[in-house]
């Protein structure tokens, strides 16, 4: 059988076959249309049409994503660690610990997704936990992920998410102790007037948070030697995590002062939009009263209104969208008069207009500059990148957009790459961590000359960090 057998698949389609953890036929769940309509609202609140072709189905689209991605509200961890203990006897003689007599396990690098609590975009977690056997038994390694991935699959702050799959370890299997700690980064999108002013700014929040139980209850315990060396022995280092009690630090840009500045600059919430956000949290089954949960509302909608569908007009430094003379005095320009300059890096943040969740890159931007005249200024270049990320996008049109943009102040001959990782690629079950997406727009003398592209292609650096 082919792997495009479509006859197989159709029958699939017709039988509600499961996508992820959510089948098809679940459109028609309450849940599911009180999310949708809410989302209606929002899109509304941020002047886009809604039956505009690339918004059509996002409000079902963002309903599947949320659900998928809070699907631990509706998970216990006793279904997952319940059969899953194993006997393992370890030394009955000698000197020391082994297996189920009390030796440490870890397991490293487990990536995760949550949405934080306080603005309800995601957050990407690294997760590592340990726990010693007790009682000559073991667990199976795989139990430790799923237990942590169904206390991520919630609405979160780090340290709660730490203590809860500590003690949901430490409850299910009765080891001798239990450590986690989460490395936890948050996506910091800027306003428009940082960027002008701040070209330093950081786009991620990172934090490291810990949890222990029973002989990692101390954090001075040697238990946490054994651990925080294991971790080390494969390049981690965490000695900097933060040790319990520190719930009160705050870790949300949206809770940060320049934040708050900004959104009181931008006046009130849009009430309906709010009413629309705590009537997702309630689909999701959460309690839009819950003290944490109280101010999420308005912080959701203050952030989506980043993108909302208005006519910014563009800051160019005094440069004039519609062309520049970049001709010598003397007349015309030869090939080989000019030569290519480039910008690599620039930041690029945006929200996925199919999802409502943001996504997060770098931009490359060539041209060819006219010997003698000075090339465009990086902070012009950063402005349009930063102008058509405040909207709701696909990376393919922002990509378009900023090559024409800026052919139309160099006179045509541009490249444009763009390199991004997008949330929706992890927070709705494709759950495809550390994938990235790539697309280029090619204009004038580019389009035609393969050996200037290349050599801009080349120039490219390797890779890229974004954050994790």
């Amino acid at each position: 059988m082919g792997a495009l057998d479509e006859g197989h698949l159709d029958v699939e389609l017709e039988n509600g076959v499961k996508l992820g953890c959510i089948e098809l036929g679940f459109e028609e769940e309450p849940e599911t249309i009180a999310i949708k309509d809410a989302v209606k609202v929002l899109l509304q609140g941020l002047g886009e049409d809604i039956n505009r072709e690339g918004l059509r189905k996002t409000p079902l689209r963002v309903a599947k994503a949320l659900r998928e991605g809070t699907r631990g509200y509706r998970q216990t961890v006793k279904e997952i660690v319940q059969g899953a203990l194993f006997p393992e006897a370890g030394l009955d003689n000698g000197v020391g610990h082994a297996g189920g007599a009390g030796g440490l396990v870890i397991v490293r690098d487990l990536d995760l997704f949550s949405y934080c609590e306080s603005c309800l975009l995601p957050f990407q977690v690294k997760c590592h936990v340990g726990y010693v056997p007790s009682g000559q038994r073991v667990v199976g390694l795989s139990k430790l992920s799923r237990v942590a991935d169904v206390f991520a699959k919630r609405l979160q702050d780090p340290q709660r998410l730490a203590d809860e799959v500590c003690s949901a370890l430490h409850h299910g299997i009765k080891p001798a102790g239990v450590a986690v700690i989460l490395q936890c980064f948050h996506i910091h999108f800027p306003n428009l007037e940082s960027v002008f002013l701040d070209s330093n700014h950081q786009g991620w929040v990172k934090v490291l948070v810990s949890s222990g139980s029973g002989v990692f209850e101390n954090d001075n315990a040697e238990a946490w030697g054994d651990f925080l060396s294991l971790l080390k022995f494969r390049g981690i280092n965490v000695e900097k995590a933060c040790r319990r009690h520190s719930s009160d630090q705050c870790w949300c840009p949206s809770q940060s002062s320049s934040s708050e500045k900004t959104s009181s600059n931008n006046g009130a919430a849009n009430p309906g939009m709010v009413t629309a956000v705590a009537s997702i949290l309630r689909s999701l089954g959460e309690d839009p009263l819950r003290k944490e949960l109280l101010a999420t509302p308005c912080r959701f909608v203050k952030w989506l209104m980043n993108f909302q569908n208005n006519n910014l007009e563009m800051k160019l430094n005094g440069f004039v969208c519609g062309g520049m003379d970049l001709l010598k005095p003397n007349g015309e320009v030869t090939p080989s008069e000019k030569q290519i300059h480039s910008e690599l890096n620039l930041s690029c943040w945006s929200q996925c207009e199919h999802h409502l969740l943001p996504f997060h890159g770098v931009v490359h931007v060539g041209y060819f500059c006219t010997e003698g005249l000075n090339p465009i200024g990086k902070s012009l270049l950063q402005s349009i990148v930063h102008f058509y990320g405040c909207k709701l996008q696909v990376q393919e049109r922002l990509t378009r957009q900023i090559a024409e943009t800026v052919s139309s102040l160099l006179g045509g001959d541009v490249i444009v790459v763009v390199e991004a990782n997008h949330t929706c690629m992890i927070s709705r079950g494709i759950e495809k961590i550390g994938s990235s997406t790539a697309t280029i727009a090619v204009l004038g003398q580019f389009s035609t000359d393969p050996a200037a592209r290349a050599m801009f292609l080349q120039s490219i650096p390797n890779t890229y960090t974004t954050g994790g």
